[in-house]
C-alpha cells in the first residue's frame, strides 16, 4: 500500500533539497571566482619574490607550505594568467578558473593568433563539461569519447607514489595528454606484463593495442616495421 502523503512535510523537505542544491551551486561559483584571484596573486608572489618575507629559500618551498599535498593546482591556476592575453584575464572572474584553464590551452597553442572574443563567448555560453569537450575537439581535431568521472579514496601516504607515476607517464606521453590517459597507460602496461606471464593472449593483445595508441606517429611506424620483421 502507498504511504499516506504528508503534503506539508513533503513540500518542506523538497524545498530544503532545492535550497541545499542552490547553496552548493553558489559555493562552486564563488570558489571558481576566488581561485581566479588566487592564481593572479600567486603570479605576483613569484614575480615580486614575496615569498622571502616568510624566510623560505624558494617559491617552490613557499608553494609546498600552502599546497602540501600537491603543487599542481597552484601551477594550473598560474598558467591561466601566464598564457591568456589581457582582455581574457579581465573576464576570467566571469568564466571561472576551470574554463580559464581550458582557454589557456588554446591560447598557448595559438599565441598571437588566439581568437579571444570567440573563445570567451563560448566559455560564457557553454556549460563547463561541454566547453571542455569543445576545447579538446579543437586541440585534437577529433570528437572525443564520452567521459565519466570516477572517484578514488587514497591514504595520504599513497599520494606521492601515485602522483609521481602519473607525472612520469605524462613525460612519456607528452604534456597534451590528460591525467586520465596517463593512468590508462600505467594500467595497460601493468596488464600487459601480468597477462604475458599468465599466457592470457586476448587481454595481452588489448593492453598492447591501448599502449600502441599512445605512441607518436614516428614511434608507431617503427613499432609496425619491427612487428612486420618479426612476423616475416
Amino acid at each position: 500500500m502507498l504511504p499516506k502523503l504528508n503534503r506539508r512535510r513533503a513540500i518542506f523537505v523538497l524545498t530544503k533539497i532545492d535550497e541545499i542544491l542552490a547553496w552548493e551551486k553558489q559555493m562552486e561559483a564563488e570558489r571558481d571566482t576566488r581561485f581566479v584571484e588566487l592564481g593572479r596573486y600567486l603570479c605576483e608572489v613569484r614575480a615580486g619574490q614575496y615569498w622571502r618575507v616568510e624566510n623560505v629559500k624558494s617559491f617552490d618551498e613557499f608553494l609546498a607550505r600552502r599546497f602540501p599535498e600537491s603543487r599542481r593546482k597552484a601551477y594550473y591556476l598560474m598558467s591561466i594568467h601566464e598564457h591568456l592575453p589581457p582582455q581574457a584575464r579581465k573576464e576570467l572572474k566571469e568564466v571561472g578558473w576551470t574554463k580559464g584553464l581550458e582557454l589557456a590551452k588554446i591560447a598557448r597553442r595559438d599565441r598571437q593568433g588566439f581568437d579571444c572574443a570567440i573563445w570567451l563567448h563560448k566559455a560564457r555560453e557553454m556549460p563547463t563539461e561541454q566547453f571542455k569537450h569543445e576545447v579538446e575537439k579543437e586541440l585534437t581535431g577529433v570528437d572525443s569519447e564520452p567521459t565519466e568521472i570516477i572517484y578514488f579514496k587514497f591514504y595520504k601516504s599513497q599520494i606521492p607514489v601515485i602522483e609521481q607515476a602519473i607525472e612520469t607517464a605524462g613525460l612519456m606521453l607528452g604534456t597534451d595528454k590528460s591525467r586520465g590517459y596517463c593512468l590508462e597507460m600505467i594500467c595497460a602496461d601493468f596488464l600487459a606484463g601480468v597477462n604475458l606471464e599468465a599466457d592470457n593472449s586476448s587481454v595481452l593483445l588489448y593492453s598492447v593495442l591501448r599502449l600502441f595508441k599512445f605512441l607518436p606517429s614516428e614511434e608507431r611506424k617503427a613499432f609496425l616495421d619491427q612487428a612486420n620483421e618479426e612476423t616475416s
